[in-house]
């Protein structure tokens, strides 16, 4: 069973084996609802709330924010600060203010600042958080990565989730090997695996304008890589390995995902 929906800024997809049609069409509904919830672009979203509360002001969060917010934090940490949740300043400074489907506006380069560190601008504890004076987050790719994970859990048993380029695999797949997903210039089997990419092509505007911040000059990354696709024990897991080393640059980034990642490709 397959049901495709568009979602995050992409097309997302639901693939399914053995399961009853009305488990499945909840999973598209409980997707499209969890965009709704944390999208940057939706006035009333729960995140909107959240960055537009007053800052330095606890903010009752459900469940599903703050374990987001916390995945941000420790993706943060063990990034060395390159997947930066914080960085929604500098993409409204981009011209990223609205989707990718009404354009850019005027970007205001001046306004571009490197982001202070994540745990300096965010604090999160049991069911509230906060964020500092002029800061704002974008879940962007993680919550992406997270959702991914989170469908196929409920979904169960034998089935794969793919939300604009993050995905997770879980069961057999029709084959009885693993879910077939194209990566790279190859074709991959997939068992309780993730996959994610990376890349600075897809959403590029203007002259060197993109949506990949590099948190560490707040403008958009000049990584020698143009894209990168990971393999790795979660679609969460893969997003954030792919960021960071993408943000690396060629050499540096792959010599990083020795030894933490299930495997990569680049163009």
């Amino acid at each position: 069973m397959t049901r495709y929906f568009a979602a995050f800024g992409g097309l997302c997809e639901i693939f399914a084996i053995d399961l009853r049609t009305s488990v499945v069409d909840a999973a598209v509904e409980w997707t499209r609802g969890q965009h709704h919830r944390f999208t940057r672009f939706e006035p009333e979203s729960e995140l909107s709330h959240f960055n537009n509360a007053l800052p330095g002001h606890w903010v009752t969060v459900s469940d599903d924010l703050e374990e987001l917010l916390r995945v941000g934090l420790d993706a943060y940490v063990h990034s060395a600060g390159l997947v930066h949740i914080g960085v929604l300043p500098a993409l409204l400074a981009a011209g990223y203010t609205r989707t990718f489907a009404d354009g850019p506006t005027e970007p205001s380069p001046d306004g571009a600042t490197p982001p202070k560190p994540l745990p300096e601008i965010l604090e999160v504890k049991a069911g509230r958080a906060k964020l500092a004076k002029g800061s704002a987050v974008d879940l962007g790719g993680i919550a992406k990565g997270w959702l991914a994970d989170r469908c196929v859990e409920r979904l169960g048993g034998n089935a794969l989730a793919n939300f604009a380029g993050d995905l997770y695999a879980r069961g057999p797949g029709i084959s009885g090997e693993g879910w077939p997903i194209g990566f790279g210039d190859r074709t991959v089997l997939l068992r309780e695996m993730g996959a994610a990419t990376s890349g600075t092509t897809k959403r590029s505007w203007g002259e060197g304008l993109h949506h990949l911040i590099d948190p560490r000059t707040g403008l958009p990354s000049t990584s020698d890589l143009g894209e990168l696709s990971v393999l790795a024990r979660t679609g969460t897991e893969a997003e954030i390995l792919a960021k960071t080393a993408l943000l690396m640059g060629r050499d540096a980034g792959i010599a990083w995902l020795e030894g933490k990642a299930l495997g990569w490709a680049t163009p």
